[in-house]
């Protein structure tokens, strides 16, 4: 799996030793790394840079579940596997209830932990997508008229082109005219694409039953 240049595996662990060794077994498979002794240097550094983290759960200073809570609260996704040689049961069950991708106890298998690892990258990369299209379908709906707005949020409620005709007092017609306008910006090819897209935007809470176009 390639990465772009600016991407790295962040490796965080105050054990000089496993940080060469990581960097030298991910780096056998084509993996860039970037070594962090502590979890201050971690979080102090360029956060975009990240695809994966490998965490140690204790560290002088801020352990490794404390550093996880401050990527919680600056929101940062990047999928975080945490590596110890003290784990246990409790310990792995809260990381893991706070997000963790995956728990990994040392010594570790090292394929084991190269297929973890792979598998954060291609999660990482499906969020990014994913992100980046939820970002671009809130810039086509922004683009949409006021009132193609007022109408895709009837439509998602669950409301037929009559009933939308009747509240905003347009005829059915006009309200058809709109709705498959928004459709074209929005990408959707039929109306249940179009309701599952509004709930996508937090038009509506959760998919309703698709109305009929009467």
């Amino acid at each position: 799996m390639s990465e772009p240049p600016s991407s790295c595996i962040a490796i965080v662990d105050d054990d000089q030793a496993l940080r060469d060794s990581l960097t030298w077994l991910l780096g056998s498979v084509g993996l860039t790394t970037c070594a962090y002794a502590d979890g201050e240097a971690f979080l102090a550094a360029d956060a975009s840079g990240h695809d994966a983290i490998l965490l140690e759960v204790r560290m002088p200073g801020l352990s490794g579940l404390q550093v996880q809570q401050r990527l919680i609260e600056r929101g940062d996704e990047t999928p975080v596997i945490f590596m110890t040689g003290h784990g246990n049961v409790p310990m792995a069950v809260s990381a893991l209830k706070s997000g963790a991708f995956d728990f990994i106890e040392k010594p570790f298998n090292p394929q084991q932990l190269i297929d973890s690892v792979q598998q954060a990258l291609t999660e990482h990369q499906r969020r990014r997508q994913a992100k980046q299209r939820l970002g671009e379908l809130q810039a086509r709906y922004a683009a949409l008229r006021p009132k193609e707005q007022r109408i895709l949020v009837h439509v998602a409620e669950g409301m037929t082109s009559r009933q939308i005709a009747e509240h905003l007092d347009i005829s059915a017609k006009t309200v058809e005219i709109y709705r498959l306008r928004a459709m074209k910006a929005l990408g959707a090819g039929n109306l249940a694409e179009l309701v599952r897209l509004c709930v996508a935007l937090g038009l509506v809470e959760t998919l309703p039953d698709v109305p009929t176009l009467s």
